[in-house]
This record gives structure tokens, C-alpha cells and sequence, in this order.
């Protein structure tokens, strides 16, 4: 088994896939790493298997863990239950619809591939679809709520099941939809999003022989002329590209090699349509669940993702931007040596698996600073001027290792790798959004109106929606200031009734309302997912109140220069009025960083006095 991975861990993006009629199934990475490293003038082991054969690797070994990380009203009810079946297996849809309406090109529409595809999936669908109403007819019939609850979250979970295998099987646009759909908790029950959480780990894997094709017709030169070793078998994949362990032949410098599926060319324009017919099908037969605001916001992010040319100045950018900061967090991006659209080369930079609690114990890394760390970083992407904004956080993407070479500040570094998908927040709406935050967290429920307006167009309707949408809270803790609003630590009951209110109606008002808010706002909220799931993962001992007072930092941040700025336009700063205007904005932030700071005293104490487990009471 790997005991590390090497920069830039499989991206999760989507890709292709081709023929599965001679897979050979599942190909642990233990087994995959006992292949020897090819060096030029030795017979490849894979080269039988044809240069169009893919498997899928796990990243579970042997002992069931995970690997170490490189990179790093009757009616109603109804339809929501079928739009769960639709909505987790949408890929299922999109290809039993489109095989045979759409027409791509001979080469695609008459291949075995394509119908193979079709039926696998449509089978799946019909299995779903007659599942959930097979399901709803005995639900209806019994008189038990926890029995009609038992039944419904079986029919979830096989059917969850069912999609997992296909997803998985059609490879490509397929799995990113799945591993997008496995974060989005907040619109799908939790059978379907935490079944589908493996696709972040396990993906298609390109054949080798594929590889050295594609790397000679994008750069005229022999991949066994550049590299003098390069790894027949990668040590990260994902849906649009594997990553491969290689040595430069001229300089001898160890580097990971990111190469796209070479038959994504093939399939990605399919995937793409069959996605986007798939969603305006849904919405022509369930009006109320209109998921093409999914399909669009891939449409604008595939052809980035599939440019590695744009993922490398992503890359560069993001580390520069870092790098001035005044006061450096513990970040690595790993340097980029050269890219090609199709190929990226980069420095190894190994780490573990965010999740790898026993590695962090082990390493004496602070769990709460490591989640600590992790706010600063992302909420330094959101509010610092100019920063650019990582939209695909998942586990798969960070990794951690330790560092014991500084004399102050963290021992740990956090990796952070494929920089494909980017978006810049522009000037106004983090200002607004940073208002919305401070209002949310002082329980300003006026304020919150007035902000969730200007940043997402949302009215007093659909108000505590967003706001339990954005917070992931029930809105009766977010607007009850008197018992900690979002700071109060969240329990399995509230998420129960936020399960429960989704399935009584509320889901169909949460997917129109996502249609309308602006694009960016819904990857600002893929981005908070992603990270509050990292952070649960990590199993914190300090509950919520230390993420929100950072965040309530940088937000102030923000607001502060927003104020020095309109200052500055009614003359010079010394100008006595202007003066205690200054005076005043400084008090407002120097409010919220005096908060922090005795938060985080606090925490220092407690752990130089050994209390592991003293409750957040204390700090109150």
C-alpha cells in the first residue's frame, strides 16, 4: 500500500469513459502498486490489456481503511420520492433518454459502448422510479409514522445503491455529477448523499498504453524520452484525469504527472447534452424541480476543468496570492513546471488524508487547529481582496502532513491541490455577502433580509430557505439569539428536522429557489458545504463558536476597508471628522478580533492545562 501520494491527488472533475464489456473489475491500489515502476526499455505489465482499457481503483486497502492521501399532500410526496430516484441517478436518466434522441456523430449513436451505456442505466432507473412508488403504495397503508419512516429510507437506500453501481460503471460527466450530488445534503436525503460520498475516492483508470499515445500527439516527443521512470499505474484517479509518479530524465527531479482520460474527447461532449436534456426533462414533467441551473453551471465549468493550461496560472496565481500575505498560513500549493491542455507537471508534494484521524493523533496535529487553519484558508479565498475562490474543496483534493520546522504557529502544512475550477467573487457582492454574515451571526434578522437580498435576489418568502440553506441550520436556531443562534453546537436532532421538513414540501421550494439565485452564490455555497463537511470530518472538540468568530473576522475585514474607502472619498484621513470616522470603523473590527483573540487564549490555556474535553460552557 502507498504510504503517501504525490501532489495534486485525482481532481474530481468530469471526464469519460469507454467500453466496460471486458473489465476485470476492481483493482485495489495495494495490488496496483505492486506493479513495477516502468523504466524505458522494460516491457510494461499493462500493455496486454490494450490501449483502451480502464478499471476503477480503490483507495480502500486491505484493511477496509482508506489510503493515505496525496494530494491530495400524496401527490406531493410522491413526486418527491421520484425525484429522489431521478435526482441521485440523474446520469441514469440523461443517458436512457438521450441514447436514442440525440445524435453525436456515427462514431458515438452505432457503438456498442453507447447502447451498453443506455441499457445499463435505463434498467436502473426503471428499478428506481417502480421502487419508490412500489414503496409509497405500502407507506400509505401503514399507520406507524416510524414504520411509513423505516420503509421510505430502505427504498432510499436500495435505490441509492442501484445508482451507485451505475455511476460508477459509466465513469465520466456521470461520477462528478454523483460526487457533486454527495455534498448536497441539504437538498437530498442523507441515504442517497452519504452512499454516494466513495465516488470522491474511487474513479475510472486509463490504461498506460493510452497515456504514452496521448502524450506523443501532444507533445511530438516519446513519454519514455522526457521521463526516465513514470509509473504504469497512477496513484490518485478521478473522473477527468489520473495522477501518475515520474522522474524528469534530465534533471532527475521527482514530480506527479496529471494526465486527462485521453477518451474524455470522446464522451464529453455526449455527457454534457445528455446532462442538460436530462434537466430540462425533469423540469418539463416536475415543473416544481428544476435542476437546469445544475446542468448549466457545468456547461461553464467543464471546458475549464478540461484546460490544464488554465488550472496551472490557477495554480500560480493562488500561491502567489498566499505568499504576500502579511501573515502566512500553512498552505502548499504544489509548483507547476510545465503544462500542456491535456498534461500537467508538477513538484510532489505528499500528505495524508484529512480524514486520517489516527495520523494526526499519532503526529500530535491539533485537530481543532488543523479545522482552525482550514476556515482561515477558505475565508481568505472569499473575502480577501482579489483572492481567487477554490470551488471544489472535497476531501479528495486536501491533504495534511507535519511540519516541525517553524518555531512559531502550526506543525502541520495543508496541501492543496487541482486548481481547476476557480471563480472570482466580484468587489460588491463579497462586500454584501460579508454584511449578511455579520448579521447573521448577531442575530440581526433585519440586516439578514436586507443582505440576502443583495446577494442572492432572495425576498422575505424565501428568507429562512436561503438562510438554512447557506448556514446549513434549522432557521429556528439561526433567528434564536438567546440560545447562541449558529454558534449553539448542532445536534442530531435538528438535522432530523431538517430532514423532515425537506420531505414535507419544503424540497421543491428549496431546488426553485436555488434556480434563481446567481451562479456564483450557488459555488460560494458548494464551497461552505464542502468545507463544513471537512470539518466535521475532522471530529472537533470545540464545537462551532471558533469557525465563526473567524469568519465573523474576516468579514469585519472586509466591511472595515469598505469604510476606510468611502472615507477617503470625503477628503484626507486626518481631517478631524474623517479622523473619528476612522476611529470608529477600527473600533467595530477591533470588537470582533479582541473576541477571537481571548477565544483563542482560551483554547491555549486549556490545552497547556491539559483539558482535552472542557465543555464550550467555559468560554462563555
Amino acid at each position: 500500500m502507498l504510504s503517501s501520494r504525490a501532489s495534486l491527488a485525482a481532481t474530481r472533475r468530469l471526464g469519460p469513459t469507454t467500453s466496460f464489456a471486458q473489465q476485470a473489475g476492481w483493482t485495489c491500489a495495494k495490488c496496483r502498486n505492486s506493479i513495477p515502476t516502468l523504466r524505458k526499455g522494460v516491457p510494461s505489465l499493462l500493455r496486454a490489456n490494450g490501449p483502451t482499457t480502464r478499471r476503477y481503483g480503490s483507495k480502500t486497502g486491505d484493511n477496509g481503511g482508506r489510503q493515505d492521501h496525496n494530494y491530495g399532500g400524496r401527490s406531493r410526496a410522491r413526486r418527491s420520492a421520484v425525484l429522489a430516484a431521478t435526482g441521485g441517478g440523474v446520469a441514469a436518466a440523461a443517458a436512457t433518454v438521450g441514447g436514442s434522441l440525440l445524435a453525436f456523430g456515427d462514431d458515438i449513436k452505432n457503438s456498442y459502448e453507447a447502447m451498453e451505456r443506455t441499457g445499463r442505466v435505463a434498467a436502473a432507473l426503471v428499478l428506481c422510479i417502480n421502487d419508490y412508488y412500489t414503496t409509497l403504495g405500502r407507506r400509505d397503508k401503514v399507520e406507524k409514522p416510524e414504520e411509513k419512516e423505516t420503509l421510505l429510507k430502505a427504498c432510499h437506500q436500495r435505490c441509492a445503491d442501484r445508482t451507485l453501481k451505475v455511476l460508477e460503471q459509466s465513469g465520466g460527466i456521470f461520477i462528478k455529477l454523483g460526487q457533486h450530488l454527495s455534498a448536497m445534503n441539504y437538498l437530498l436525503p442523507p441515504e442517497w448523499t452519504t452512499t454516494f460520498i466513495p465516488l470522491q475516492d474511487r474513479c475510472p483508470v486509463s490504461s498506460f498504453e493510452s497515456i504514452q499515445a496521448m502524450f506523443k500527439a501532444d507533445t511530438g516527443q516519446d513519454l519514455l524520452d522526457y521521463f526516465s521512470e513514470f509509473s504504469p499505474e497512477p496513484i490518485g484517479a478521478a473522473s477527468l484525469a489520473q495522477v501518475h509518479m515520474a522522474t524528469i530524465r534530465e534533471t532527475g527531479q521527482r514530480v506527479a504527472v496529471k494526465v486527462q482520460h485521453p477518451s474524455l474527447k470522446k464522451w464529453a461532449k455526449l455527457d454534457m447534452n445528455l446532462t442538460s436534456f436530462t434537466f430540462s426533462t425533469l423540469k418539463r414533467f416536475f415543473p416544481e424541480y428544476d435542476l437546469e441551473w445544475l446542468s448549466s453551471e457545468v456547461e461553464v465549468s467543464l471546458p475549464q476543468e478540461l484546460n490544464f493550461e488554465c488550472e496551472a496560472e490557477n495554480s500560480k496565481r493562488t500561491k502567489e496570492y498566499f505568499g504576500s500575505l502579511s501573515q502566512p498560513l500553512p498552505l502548499v500549493i504544489p509548483d507547476v513546471l510545465w503544462a500542456k491542455k491535456r498534461i500537467l507537471v508538477m513538484a510532489c508534494e505528499t500528505g495524508k488524508r484529512l480524514d486520517d484521524l489516527d495520523y494526526m493523533d499519532s503526529q500530535g496535529i491539533d485537530r481543532d487547529e488543523v479545522s482552525a487553519t482550514l476556515a482561515r484558508i477558505f475565508n481568505e479565498m472569499i473575502f480577501g481582496e482579489g483572492a481567487p475562490l477554490h470551488c471544489d474543496p472535497h476531501g479528495g483534493n486536501i491533504a495534511i502532513r507535519k511540519n516541525d520546522t517553524r518555531r512559531r504557529g502550526p506543525n502541520f502544512d495543508i496541501v492543496l491541490y487541482d486548481h481547476g475550477l476557480y471563480r472570482d467573487i466580484p468587489q460588491d457582492l463579497r462586500r454584501s455577502y460579508a454584511k449578511m454574515w455579520l448579521a447573521v451571526i448577531d442575530g440581526d434578522m433585519e440586516g439578514m433580509k436586507k443582505y440576502v437580498n443583495e446577494v442572492a435576489g432572495i425576498g422575505e418568502d424565501k428568507f429562512p430557505l436561503f438562510a438554512s440553506a447557506i448556514t446549513g441550520r434549522d432557521f429556528m436556531i439561526v433567528s434564536d439569539t438567546n440560545e447562541g443562534g449558529v454558534m449553539k453546537p448542532k445536534e442530531a436532532s435538528e438535522q432530523k428536522t431538517m430532514s423532515t421538513a425537506l420531505q414535507e414540501g419544503l424540497l421543491a421550494d428549496l431546488v426553485q429557489m436555488l434556480g434563481q439565485v446567481p451562479r456564483i452564490i450557488l459555488l460560494i455555497l458548494k464551497t461552505n458545504d464542502l468545507t463544513r463537511s471537512l470539518d466535521e470530518s475532522l471530529h472537533t472538540k470545540q464545537g462551532p463558536v471558533r469557525q465563526f468568530l473567524i469568519l465573523a473576522r474576516y468579514c469585519m475585514r472586509t466591511v472595515f476597508y469598505e469604510q476606510l474607502e468611502e472615507i477617503k472619498k470625503r477628503g484626507s484621513l486626518y481631517w478631524p471628522p474623517n479622523a473619528i470616522r476612522v476611529f470608529a470603523a477600527w473600533l467595530g473590527f477591533l470588537r470582533v478580533e479582541l473576541k477571537l483573540e481571548a477565544f483563542e487564549l482560551w483554547l491555549s490555556a486549556k490545552r497547556l492545562l491539559g483539558y482535552k474535553n472542557l465543555g464550550l460552557e467555559a468560554a462563555a
